[in-house]
């Protein structure tokens, strides 16, 4: 009995190992199922959410690239606007020069009134402006009596010859004050003045002479300006021929040349306030044509015109003009007919062949009593009233 049970155990025993194995193996199995079901869709959320961070990181790569564009453009931006302020303004100078040469020297219209339509300037050969002031009636009047054209021959004059003659005044401390109005009626019966923004007095005849030239500048496109005062007496032939001698000069200064002191003392006549510009005591102006009579050429016209504002005025007006050329390539011409002195003088001269453009006395500054002696000046030294319109220019 006991052996047949011990047979019957031990065959089930020989199967024990192969079920451990196969259980082992089965186990794995199963284990290996349980962990691809849980660990895959994990995998793929890691990969998912890596894969994401990427796409932030170049959204976000994209934005700061895009911000910097941004910024960089702005910047630009900056730049640019930065220039177009600062270009205009390192040429400034040089774009107001421009202008004011193209409008004095290449532009053939000008706005006499605001608002009104442009007015062409008339093409000339001078522009005689003739200094006077308020109280020098009788003096015009001896001067149209005598050498300056009046009524048709002075708009003929103009014509043909293309020579302006107009006395120069500017007006009253007050507005449309008794003075002026006297000015104006003078004017309507003559048509011979020419009118300046400017307040008569007789410490700015300076100012005086710059308004001229910047005015004649604007209304008329000369050859030559020339200034004369009142009690001088003029060949106006003569002084056309002369001028036209020197017409291929660009820059010309024409007149009696002189060097006077320069006086420091007060309460004497031609006090220079600013003597101590000049140097020394008793030191000597710089050469310069004398007041009563001188002629510029259009570019030195021009010049005061454009730079009227910064040119700096000296007690005597003739100082003043040869002031401004100081410095400049100007030709300084000395021509003594310019400054004949009244009969017997330029009398002699006269009946030499050697006529005179101007005549008067250095004594006092013009033809002494002007009033009553122009017309025997201009009877014993006059040219002629034929001569300018024979003469060739």
């Amino acid at each position: 009995m006991k052996g047949r049970v011990t047979t019957k155990a031990s065959a089930p025993a020989k199967w024990i190992p192969f079920l451990c194995v196969f259980c082992f193996a089965l186990g794995i199995l199963f284990s290996n199922r349980l962990w691809d079901s849980s660990a895959v869709p994990n995998g793929q959320q890691l990969l998912s959410q890596r894969r994401h961070e990427q796409e932030l990181q170049v959204i976000d790569d994209d934005s700061t690239t895009k911000k910097k564009l941004s910024q960089n453009k702005d910047v630009m931006d900056e730049v640019l606007k930065t220039h177009e302020v600062i270009q205009p303004t390192r040429s400034l100078d040089k774009s107001i020069a421009v202008l004011q040469t193209q409008l004095a020297s290449k532009s053939s219209q000008e706005t006499s009134l605001k608002g009104s339509a442009p007015v062409p300037r008339q093409k000339v050969f001078m522009v005689i402006g003739i200094n006077t002031a308020f109280s020098s009636r009788k003096r015009r009047d001896s001067v149209r009596e005598t050498w300056m054209p009046q009524g048709e021959k002075l708009v003929q004059l103009e014509r043909e010859k293309g020579i302006i003659v107009r006395f120069m005044i500017g007006h009253s401390a007050t507005s449309n004050s008794i003075l002026d109005r006297a000015i104006d009626s003078e004017d309507a019966q003559h048509k011979d003045f020419l009118r300046l923004e400017h307040v008569e007095g007789y410490h700015e005849l300076s100012a005086k002479t710059k308004i001229f030239f910047s005015t004649a500048v604007a209304k008329w496109d000369a050859e030559f300006y020339v200034k004369v005062d009142d009690d001088v007496h003029v060949n106006l032939g003569m002084l056309a021929s002369t001028l036209a001698r020197h017409r291929s000069k660009p820059r010309v200064y024409i007149g009696c040349m002189k060097s006077g002191p320069v006086l420091s003392q007060k309460n004497v006549k031609y006090h220079e306030p600013e003597y101590w510009k000049f140097g020394e005591e008793g030191n000597k102006y710089f050469r310069h044509a004398t007041g009563q009579i001188y002629a510029i050429s259009k570019e030195l016209a021009t010049y005061i015109s454009l730079n009227q504002p910064i040119l700096h005025k000296y007690a005597n007006e003739d100082v003043s003009l040869g002031a401004w050329f100081i410095g400049l390539e100007v030709e300084h011409i000395d021509d003594h007919s310019m400054c004949c002195g009244t009969p017997p003088d330029c009398a002699w001269k006269a009946q030499a062949g050697d006529v005179c453009i101007a005549s008067f006395d250095w004594s006092c500054s013009g033809i002494c009593k002007s009033v009553e002696r122009i017309k025997f000046v201009h009877e014993k030294c006059g040219e002629g009233d034929g001569s300018v319109w024979s003469a060739v220019f």
